[in-house]
């Protein structure tokens, strides 16, 4: 079995896990124990080799997992230490359950830490860059699952939650936030199936948003989508937090305009959009920050949908 086939713990079991751990491989006098990483290299288990890794965007209370990696290379995690040992990445994203198949709504902390791994670790792009930021503990999430294992998930905000933990505003309509499927899986419709999944849970909403801005990679998917589903033309909007109607643009009016035809043109749009917002925010006294991430972080994340 694998970690999230275990019996289930929760962020108490992770902390003290991993504090104790910590504390007797820094008392450790005695020869280094080995990781084999892969059959032609191995790390060397050492305090200088593992890194607390935060879970969650918000760390009160704190839930971390220790992470090895090779000396020197801190990003580079190889090994995750769950339930009393060292396991590789790649079996954390595994199951041995038959019943995981498909979208499964996450649950435990086992599969908020399979998204953690997805979305910090195994689709890292270089050393410097992540392609998300990390997800509150209280976010609405899917895992999907193929042959035993973990290929992707998206994120949802819905509505009435709030847009921050900085913020009193709540969403005015359930928002596709975050979406990711690893490279060996994808351009096999993953994409396209998250996105029908996502407006099939909300039915009975009228409207539906996607986080803004949208790479090429899910303008395609939307596109096909709405090319297969012309019910939900008026319905799939694009939006920015907290979802008025004027932070709202429609995604399929925005394809038939060609808005969406260069990725840098459809950044100008969307900066201007946000500078045109950011003047109505002023004029009428609103100093709390808005929900948007940095423009470059949420262009990677979509960009790296397909």
């Amino acid at each position: 079995m694998y970690p999230v086939d275990l019996p289930a713990v929760d962020e108490t079991d992770l902390r003290s896990a991993s504090e104790q751990y910590l504390s007797s491989l820094e008392s450790r006098h005695r020869d280094n124990e080995w990781f084999q990483s892969s059959q032609t290299s191995k790390v060397a288990i050492t305090a200088n080799n593992v890194r607390r890794l935060q879970v969650f965007e918000d760390d009160q209370p704190e839930c971390t997992v220790l992470g090895l990696h090779p000396a020197g290379h801190p990003t580079q995690v190889v090994a995750l230490y769950l339930h009393g040992k060292w396991w590789c990445v790649d079996d954390v994203l595994r199951t041995s359950s038959k019943s995981r198949s498909g979208l499964l709504s996450v649950q435990t902390i086992m599969e908020r830490v399979i998204v953690f791994i997805l979305s910090q670790v195994v689709e890292r792009p270089s050393q410097e860059e992540v392609l998300f930021s990390l997800h509150p503990r209280t976010e609405s999430c899917k895992l999907l699952w193929r042959d035993g294992q973990a290929v992707g998930f998206y994120t949802v905000k819905h509505k009435g939650s709030l847009c921050g933990s900085w913020s009193g505003r709540g969403y005015l309509l359930p928002v596709l936030d975050t979406v990711l499927v690893r490279r060996s899986w994808r351009r096999r419709g993953f994409g396209l199936q998250m996105l029908d999944d996502f407006c099939s849970s909300f039915s009975r909403e009228e409207v539906l948003g996607v986080s803004t801005p949208l790479s090429p990679s899910m303008v395609a998917v939307c596109r096909r989508f709405l090319q297969l589903h012309k019910e939900h033309g008026e319905r799939l909007y694009e939006v920015e937090a907290p979802g008025g109607w004027t932070q709202r643009r429609n995604i399929w009016l925005n394809i038939q305009l060609g808005r969406y035809s260069s990725c840098r043109d459809y950044v100008s749009f969307y900066v201007s959009m946000r500078r045109a917002t950011q003047r109505q925010e002023e004029q009428r006294g609103m100093k709390e920050m808005t929900h948007l991430r940095r423009c470059r972080l949420d262009i990677l994340n979509w960009a790296w949908l397909l």
